[in-house]
């Protein structure tokens, strides 16, 4: 049998890929913000919110929490083409994909086996996403694509279609490990369930007995049922059978739950499905979210007018629809990240519903929208959004970070040095995480800043070291020991020591990375202007795209 051939999603520019620097991040406690006092046994502290381009902050977090996400939810750019008016479709286009591509792949990374990834995406641009996250997350892993009404009303302004709605794709990380969590009972729902004959056991609703399977795919569950009203020997029609086996039919008789109507003279039967059963279960969710339910786009804005009256975000999404998504996705003390938090509603809805969170933002609203916000939550002082629904009265906090510079810069000859700004511990920590070691410094050896197993371990130092300096780090280590050294210098042969292995910096990193490069957002004042219409087939040419590793402004929540 031949195996069919895998289809992949290509553009423009694929292939290029960013050689991304795994940063540190490091902490600004003045911008930390937590609690006065305990609110109560459950406060979470431990949250993070990042400043910095979030491609890197991405790559940042992926040595201490891949494997650890259990819910990621992005509302990326949607590429409506405003940011991108210098350039054609196709080219527009294809820069887009690569961007998502680039930071989709680490997100996956990021992501607990039972984890999930919720995407909030447009018509323009969700489709193509769609085929792109087959691609990285695997078709199988797909789970549905939710369709959010975002207006209430229909805009009578538009061209052709009034757009009320935006698409959530989501997917999963291993489908077969990742449960869905149900939707809370309402009261509207459970208005449908009546008791007209009095049934002790209490309210019920009547549900299918049969259902759409042909007698040749099941024909154990198509048998004679008999009406004990009326003694008629029922069958299911031709285009169906019994939802339930024989002996699961005899059990539901037993049981008081096959229905045949008022007068018991229906010509099916139905099953009765009582609210006491069904309400320990919850509701399923259905895959169209109307306004009614989780908010609509002037929900969002009247949330931020209350936060921020003098400068409202303009690009929020509602604090239920988020609180739909954690309730189905999360439960307490789960971990959710969003790198593209804009107003910060995800971390927002996440402490009230008692989730740990990580946001990622590199625009000035992290400090003039997200902080501000986090703080009146922490307080107890946000009265808005879900803040009744969940009974939120404040607590816990957040500590702030910034993403380190680069960890090289080019000296006035042009020759890569260690930056300036970073210290001895700043240094030790960033190249144990490129080096992929967990920093770790003892307090007992100088020489372990860090370990890659309990007898593999990293020393970092400025030093030019000797070759006494080294025979005495060796006798130090032992031979059931190994240790990674990366120094200035060393004068002795490289390989003179069996348990040590010498590399020199910066050499030894050169290669690994795309230095001083601080920032992967496409801003549009760094565009170049379009070419002139005759060069513009020129675009077509990968190698030749001047923006080919430019990535865009990530500020849309």
């Amino acid at each position: 049998m031949t195996k069919k051939p895998r289809l992949e999603l290509t553009w423009i520019g694929k292939e290029n890929r960013p050689k991304l620097e795994p940063r540190i991040l490091l902490e600004d406690v003045d911008k930390s913000y937590h609690a006065t006092h305990l609110v109560s046994d459950n406060d979470i502290f431990d949250n993070r919110l990042i400043f910095g381009d979030n491609l890197l902050a991405l790559k940042a977090l992926e040595q201490e929490f891949t494997g650890k996400i259990k819910c990621i939810f992005i509302d990326p750019p949607y590429n409506t083409g405003s940011a991108f008016e210098h350039y054609d479709d196709g080219v527009e286009h294809s820069i887009w994909l690569s961007l998502m591509r680039d930071r989709l792949e680490i997100i996956r990374n990021l992501l607990s086996e039972d984890g999930s990834l919720w995407m909030t995406i447009d018509d323009n641009e969700a489709h193509y996403l769609k085929v792109m996250c087959d691609e990285i997350f695997g078709r199988a892993n797909f789970v549905a694509n939710v369709v959010w009404q975002k207006k209430y009303a229909a805009s009578n302004d538009s061209l052709w279609f009034s757009n009320d709605h935006d698409h959530i794709l989501i997917y999963a990380k291993v489908k077969a490990s990742w449960k869905l969590n149900r939707l809370p009972r309402t009261d509207k729902s459970n208005s449908a369930y009546k008791n007209p004959d009095n049934d002790p056991r209490g309210v019920w609703q009547s549900d299918n007995y049969t259902c759409n399977k042909s007698i040749d795919e099941r024909p154990n569950l198509y048998y004679p049922i008999v009406n004990p009203n009326t003694g008629e020997t029922i069958f299911p029609k031709k285009t169906a059978v019994w939802r339930y086996s024989r002996e699961k039919h005899e059990e539901n008789e037993r049981q008081g739950l096959v229905y045949w109507g008022v007068e018991g003279k229906n010509s099916v039967p139905r099953f009765k499905r009582f609210l006491s059963k069904v309400s320990e279960k919850g509701g399923v969710p259905q895959t169209i979210w109307r306004w009614e339910e989780v908010g609509h786009n002037q929900d969002a804005k009247r949330e931020q007018l209350q936060l921020n009256s003098e400068e409202p975000f303009s690009t929020p999404k509602p604090e239920k629809l988020l609180e739909r998504i954690l309730q189905l996705a999360t439960n307490p003390g789960d971990l959710v990240l969003d790198s593209f938090a804009g107003s910060g509603t995800t971390g927002a809805v996440a402490h009230k519903m008692g989730r740990r969170w990580i946001m990622i933002e590199l625009g000035e609203h992290c400090h003039t929208h997200i902080i501000p916000r986090l703080k009146k939550v922490i307080d107890g002082e946000d009265k808005g959004g879900i803040t009744q629904a969940v009974n939120w009265k404040g607590g816990g906090g957040f500590r702030y970070y910034r993403l380190a510079p680069s960890l090289l810069e080019k000296d006035k000859w042009g020759n890569w040095i260690i930056n300036k700004e970073y210290n001895p511990a700043m240094l030790a920590e960033a190249l144990c995480k490129i080096e992929g070691f967990t920093y770790a410094p003892s307090d007992t050896f100088y020489w372990q800043h860090g370990y890659s197993t309990e007898r593999d371990f990293i020393y970092v130092t400025t030093q030019n070291l000797s070759h006494e300096q080294l025979s005495k780090l060796s006798d130090e280590v032992g031979q059931e020991r190994t240790l990674l050294i990366l120094c200035s210098a060393f004068r002795c042969t490289a390989d003179i020591f069996p348990n040590l292995t010498i590399k020199k910096i910066p050499q030894q990193i050169l290669s690994r990375c795309e230095w001083g490069h601080d920032d992967y957002s496409l801003k549009i004042e760094n565009l170049p202007k379009a070419p002139p219409k005759s060069e513009q087939s020129s675009l077509a040419k990968p190698l030749e795209l001047p923006i080919q590793k430019s990535l865009f402004d990530i500020n849309k929540l």
